[in-house]
């Protein structure tokens, strides 16, 4: 009877323990997406503050470029690295890059209405929101629908790149009605992705791929409200 007990009580714990590294995991990946937005948002009020450094950004495009350049390093530097990379180093890159996008963020602030930035920003969290919950409960697999989200995210940067030489409102328009059905799509799917993840890593081995996981939806939720903010913000007069 006691060896009935024991079994019995170690299927129903192993269940429990797995939800309970489930959510651990994407406690920290949600909190360090929720910190990354903070330090933009603060970094971005702070350049708008001065419209001598932000316009600086803007009228100087090699700086403008420059940083672009090191963002997209570190991003790939966190997700090549990331099991050799301690959690540490991996957290101060996440915030570097952070403060650069609201460094160049802070253009946004002087060309939009802080009304538009702030109305578009709710309405991005409750979408993004909306489908990572899906994305986390749904028992259907989003795997197949991920890969073509994400071959559309190919298609979308060159055609950004067509649109940079090629001043066509028609183009603009069509590029920022996909470039939100991508990125709304891609929320459900990362956030499928964290949850499997979460299952897949070693109990206490998630420091440094919690800071990717976080920087995947970061990015979705960065690109969704640009993508909104195209058509529900307001420029200033």
């Amino acid at each position: 009877m006691a060896d009935y007990d024991m079994a019995r009580e170690s299927t129903v714990s192993v269940p429990s323990t797995v939800d309970e590294r489930v959510s651990t995991f994407l406690r920290s990946v949600y909190g360090w997406m929720g910190i990354g937005l903070g330090i933009t948002a603060v970094t971005a009020l702070a350049v708008s503050s001065s419209p001598s450094i932000a316009l600086t950004l803007v009228r100087n495009p090699f700086l403008f470029w420059g940083l672009a350049i090191v963002q997209l390093g570190i991003v790939f530097a966190l997700s090549a690295r990331v099991q050799q990379m301690a959690p540490s180093t991996a957290s101060m890159l996440f915030v570097v890059y952070s403060a650069l996008t609201g460094l160049t963020f802070s253009f946004l602030l002087l060309a939009y209405t802080g009304e538009s930035i702030a109305s578009t920003f709710v309405i991005t969290a409750g979408m993004f929101g909306a489908m990572a919950f899906y994305g986390t409960m749904t028992r259907r697999s989003l795997a197949g629908f991920g890969h073509f989200l994400i071959m559309g995210v190919v298609g979308l940067i060159l055609a950004s790149l067509v649109g940079m030489f090629w001043h066509n409102d028609g183009l603009q328009f069509m590029i920022s009605i996909v470039g939100v059905f991508i990125f709304t799509g891609l929320a459900a799917y990362d956030a499928q992705r964290m949850k499997a993840m979460a299952l897949a890593l070693p109990a206490g081995q998630t420091g440094s791929f919690a800071i990717v996981g976080a920087l995947s939806l970061y990015l979705d939720f960065i690109n969704l409200f640009l993508f909104l903010l195209r058509f529900l913000g307001n420029r200033r007069d």
